[in-house]
């Protein structure tokens, strides 16, 4: 364990002691009959404003530690989405496996049993999202332990110091002497009495811009409206942070962690490409079909003429063929017929080898090409599939069909150019035509700015 970890733990071990008798509200899963414990309040003012840096990114298994197959459906139902919600954006913040993309910012005994997220032992915690969102859904179940104190914390940073000016404490306490189960602590109260102790519940929680709603087994039960959040991206640690976890005393569970970016807009209007151009030199041709952006034909790329730098960008794409190889570059330089796409890739490559999702055959969909491979290839030739890619600063964590494949971090040294060096200005999307046998199909490109 490195030095930074260890006093991030000790630094919300002495924020814990000081508010020992806060907690989180719990959140509704409407595909699911029960819901998942929160975090305390633990923050630091300049975590907030930090992107998560390399050493708070998720450890990847080990290599003797195979990846499970998170595709398919599991027994019990639970941590699974729907295909329509897969559709709609969802995503698993959980694998129900295990903790990939979360670190705790404790000693707190953190652990998957079953499909469930479980702390407990005398440590108190959170265990935090890698990755910071701004506008969202959350659904979640939890169990708390009678008497328990738990929480999930929103808009967090890594270390909260308090939940009335660092982040949202959704609070599962139903002993707290003000402030009980599915209240804002220090913040807003629920609209009815809610009785959480012992039992799985789910919240469904909406956070966009100043306003927070708060479902509780599907009853709306508290709405907020922060009168200090601004509606427009200037710099605030409230406007955007992670999501955590808490346990503040006694056995917290959790399980059906799930989130639905919001605020994204078109980038593609389905019925031309309007705000895209080809890049010079490029041999292949995208045309609009059905509704759709279609690549064929050899080497090329279509270019965005709008750039982003820090965003949420969701898509659908599918390839028709064996092992198609293609990919969205992104924070690209304005490409050139000598140097066409300067830019981080989402890659777009369904090959295995030795029949193993776990074995990439070219880095596989989702990784960030020639940087991190995807953990495991979800995705499928000739099948639709849903992809997320969030980038922030130097981290980027993407999603396929809603399941988590990659969380890394770029410590590399700045350079303009992402194929030589770490780059966090704007740039350009270029979907890209890789060879001959280029035939695929990308709809509903989506994106939203992350403040």
């Amino acid at each position: 364990m490195n030095v930074r970890v260890r006093l991030q733990w000790a630094a919300a071990l002495l924020c814990l002691a000081g508010c020992a008798n806060e907690a989180a509200k719990p959140t509704t899963h409407p595909s699911s009959p029960d819901a998942a414990p929160a975090t305390p309040s633990l923050m630091t003012s300049d975590t907030a404003t930090s992107p998560p840096t390399a050493t708070t990114t998720a450890e990847k298994p080990a290599a003797t530690e195979a990846t499970p197959a998170l595709e398919e459906p599991s027994a019990d139902g639970h941590n699974r989405l729907k295909s329509e919600e897969i559709t709609q954006g969802w995503l698993r913040l959980f694998d129900g496996h295990t903790l990939f993309g979360w670190n705790p910012n404790s000693e707190t005994n953190w652990h998957v049993d079953n499909g469930v997220i479980v702390a407990d032992g005398e440590a108190k915690g959170l265990l935090v999202t890698t990755t910071r969102w701004a506008n969202y859904e959350l659904r979640c179940d939890f169990r708390v332990a009678a008497g328990g104190n738990s929480g999930v914390f929103l808009r967090t940073p890594f270390s909260p110091k308090s939940p009335v000016t660092d982040c949202y404490e959704l609070n599962i306490c139903d002993t707290h002497p003000e402030f009980k189960s599915a209240s804002l602590v220090g913040r807003a109260q629920p609209t009815e009495t809610v009785i959480a102790d012992g039992e799985w519940h789910t919240f469904f929680v909406t956070v966009d811009g100043s306003h927070v709603a708060v479902e509780f087994d599907g009853r709306p039960v508290l709405k907020y409206l922060d009168p200090n959040v601004p509606t427009n991206f200037t710099p605030n640690p409230m406007i955007n942070g992670f999501i955590g976890l808490q346990m503040n005393g006694g056995k917290a569970e959790f399980r059906n962690v799930f989130l639905r970016p919001l605020g994204l807009t078109p980038w593609f209007d389905g019925t031309t490409l309007a705000g895209w151009k080809t890049v010079p030199g490029s041999q292949g041709k995208f045309e609009v079909e059905d509704g759709t952006i279609r690549g064929t034909g050899g080497r090329g790329f279509i270019e965005s003429e709008k750039t982003a730098a820090n965003f949420v960008l969701q898509f659908e794409a599918i390839t028709h063929g064996d092992a198609l190889n293609s990919g969205i570059f992104f924070r690209a330089q304005p490409g050139t017929e000598k140097a066409p796409s300067n830019g981080y890739e989402f890659q777009i490559q369904s090959g295995i080898k030795n029949g193993d999702r776990n074995q990439p055959a070219d880095f596989g969909t989702g990784a960030i090409f020639r940087r991190v491979a995807a953990r495991r290839v979800v995705s499928s030739d000739r099948e639709w599939f849903t992809a997320t890619l969030v980038a922030d600063g130097p981290h980027f964590t993407t999603w396929v069909n809603g399941i988590p494949v990659v969380d890394w971090t770029d410590t590399r040294p700045a350079n303009d150019n992402p194929r030589e060096g770490l780059r966090t200005e704007a740039g350009h999307l270029s979907l890209q035509g890789h060879d001959p046998t280029t035939n695929l199909q990308f709809r509903n490109l989506k994106l939203g700015e992350l403040p």
